[in-house]
């Protein structure tokens, strides 16, 4: 730009000398001609404007426009290349004033049952996008439940977001509802009427097993096979808390035949309960147990990603639900809670998720890995998402089951 306003300024200068110079010339030939005949006053002919004698002064200032109006349009392409590469960076899931009222808020506390080997650098790329200081509280999925309702007895203001799979069985009282951009990516199912909670990963439930303990061929094809299984009787290990599994068992079975075949599976197998999907997908990989009778599919893959000897089959029927996100209604920081409930769906957390083993909920994320498709294809899935009254009659049906006094 000084290059730019240097020019003019000479330019300016020829241009104001020429036209003095001119103005004499100019002066004496109207002297001369006021002894004859009157003349119209112009331009002497070797100042008129032409092709070939555009001379000192309007050239001069023509180029210094022109060099002007280049300088101009180069600093307004720059800022223009500047402005499209800063939007090209940005993720796609950052609102610039959410974004700006977030930062104000400073914080956010997340509720979450995902592992800290996925959830504490999922959660770094939040906070050094949005500038976002992130407190992750990790807790199986029942722990969550519970310490949010303690919490909310209490009155306090603890936490922003929840990311887990007891989301939709919170009271509807302890969510707020709400509609991030980012939830349009999501399948159907993913997206709660009610708008108080929305799918992260879909937890498709299927069998696992130590793939050094335990041979392909001995896999049951069925869960009555599994009753000619006694010699796995104590080394088959279930969470704690799977009624949504078990509703599908019924759901797929009828009612009285699949109370049966639980009961026998009960009796024959004697599945030791755990406390966690993780942690029963941690112990089948390491040998502790041979088999989990259910667990989450994807857990079952993240564990595999890390080495342990652990594979899973799909057996009808897959119980479907999701681990979802939802935002508290007394949320300490509102803001920032809904700034991160938009990046949690966003194209983005889900890329990141599948290389964990998570099964994506949005249409424009594929599956990772692509053979878990193939296995689930062919399935009957039944989705299993409830609360209230339908959610207490299943934890009875399980603790009657596989929790007898």
């Amino acid at each position: 730009m000084p290059r730019c306003a240097n020019r003019y300024r000479r330019s300016t200068t020829i241009f104001a000398a020429a036209r003095r110079a001119s103005s004499r010339r100019s002066s004496a030939s109207i002297s001369a001609g006021t002894r004859g005949s009157p003349r119209t006053w112009a331009w002497p002919r070797s100042e008129r404007l032409t092709a070939r004698s555009m001379t000192s002064p309007r050239r001069c200032i023509a180029r210094a426009i022109l060099v002007g109006l280049i300088c101009l349009w180069t600093v307004a392409a720059r800022a223009q290349d500047t402005s499209a590469a800063t939007a090209a960076q940005s993720p796609s899931w950052i609102i610039p004033d959410l974004a700006a009222a977030a930062r104000a808020e400073g914080a956010l506390t997340v509720y979450s049952s995902m592992n800290e080997q996925e959830g504490l650098p999922l959660w770094k790329m939040f906070e050094d996008a949005a500038g976002v200081k992130v407190n992750y509280v990790r807790s199986s999925d029942s722990i969550i439940l519970s310490r949010i309702a303690i919490e909310s007895r209490g009155r306090q203001r603890s936490w922003d977001l929840a990311v887990t799979t007891t989301v939709n069985r919170l009271p509807n009282e302890a969510l707020l509802q709400f509609d991030p951009p980012q939830a349009r990516g999501l399948i159907a199912q993913a997206r709660d009427p009610n708008r108080r909670w929305y799918g992260v990963y879909a937890n498709y439930n299927t069998p696992a097993y130590n793939t050094n303990l335990v041979k392909p061929s001995q896999l049951p094809k069925s869960y009555e096979e599994f009753l000619d299984r006694k010699e796995w009787a104590g080394k088959i290990a279930l969470d704690d808390t799977d009624d949504e599994w078990l509703s599908a068992i019924i759901v797929y079975y009828g009612d009285e035949r699949g109370k049966k075949l639980l009961t026998d599976i009960a009796a024959v197998l004697k599945p030791v309960m755990v406390d966690g999907h993780l942690a029963l997908a941690r112990s089948v990989g390491a040998g502790e147990y041979w088999l989990a009778l259910n667990n989450y599919a994807s857990l079952t893959i993240n564990v595999q990603l890390s080495g342990a000897a652990i594979d899973f089959w799909a057996l009808d029927p897959v119980a479907l639900f999701f681990g979802s996100v939802g935002v508290s209604s007394q949320a300490p920081h509102p803001k920032a809670a809904l700034l991160g409930a938009n990046f949690m769906l966003s194209r983005e957390a889900g890329q990141f998720l599948t290389t964990r083993g998570r099964m994506p909920t949005r249409h424009d994320v594929p599956v990772n890995p692509t053979y878990v498709s193939e296995r689930l294809k062919d399935r009957k899935i039944i989705a299993t998402i409830f609360a209230g009254e339908e959610q207490r009659k299943w934890q009875g049906l399980f603790k009657d089951i596989f929790k007898p006094k």
